[in-house]
């Protein structure tokens, strides 16, 4: 691995990484030397997360985080830099989606979907970013987004406005936390293959979106990896309020 990328010596907390990307995030960013807090709400996960990285040699510490919940952030966040250290590394990736037709989406659809997708990021950003600031080490926040903060598609309302809102804040608290050299930028991912995806691109459906993706493939997850290694480190010490898109060229695919 470039030495570019070396994040010995820094501390990552990771939202959601009991699955999914969050998972994958926490592999990639304890091979590059960082030592890992893994939050989410299903503790045992997070275990075995933290078991597989102290496999390779790596150091990892849990807590339980509900990132929707003020004082379970402020907890999880004082237990993991009492575990780890200061948070260099903030990587906002817990997200929920509902999937139903707008007219049928309900108040606390749109109240669930927002509180973990958008109030969640600004929770943990915020208390993660005055620490930075009491400390005066700087750091970076790297909000996960997605293509979906620009573009748009049925049956998921909620989850658009989240990310599209995600974007957003994104670039309001770059602009507002650069003076403590605190970097806050997005990845905004398109569609990758996951558990919950592979049946629906088998199918016709699924295959006729495919060809709408130039690439003509779905992403991998270690498609993310150079994106994400490059906002943790201090490779991107001069980029702060910016979103890079990982979508095998959809954005700028034909309407």
């Amino acid at each position: 691995m470039s030495s570019v990328f070396d994040l010995r010596g820094k501390v990552a907390l990771i939202t959601g990484a009991s699955s999914g990307f969050g998972r994958h995030f926490a592999g990639v960013l304890a091979r590059a030397g960082a030592r890992v807090g893994l939050t989410a709400r299903r503790v045992a996960a997070l275990e075995t997360v933290a078991s597989e990285i102290n496999a390779m040699d790596g150091i990892a510490a849990v807590s339980k985080l509900d990132v929707s919940q003020e004082s379970s952030v402020a907890s999880a966040v004082a237990a993991i830099e009492q575990a780890l250290g200061p948070i260099d590394v903030l990587i906002n990736n817990a997200g929920i989606c509902i999937t139903k037709p707008v007219l049928e989406q309900t108040e606390q659809d749109w109240d669930d979907v927002l509180d973990v997708n958008l109030k969640g990021a600004f929770l943990m950003a915020t208390h993660v970013a005055r620490r930075m600031r009491e400390a005066k080490r700087g750091g970076s926040i790297i909000n996960i987004q997605s293509i979906l903060s620009f573009r748009q598609a049925g049956h998921i309302t909620p989850y658009a406005a989240s990310k599209a809102a995600l974007n957003q804040l994104t670039k309001s608290m770059a602009l507002e936390l650069a003076r403590y050299n605190i970097r806050v930028n997005g990845i905004a991912p398109g569609y990758f293959l996951t558990d919950i995806s592979r049946d629906f691109f088998a199918s016709p459906a699924g295959a006729a979106m495919l060809k709408r993706i130039p690439q003509r493939r779905l992403g991998r997850f270690e498609d993310l990896d150079g994106p994400l290694l490059l906002l943790a480190s201090d490779a991107s010490r001069y980029m702060t309020g910016t979103t890079i898109v990982v979508d095998g060229g959809h954005l700028c695919s034909n309407l």
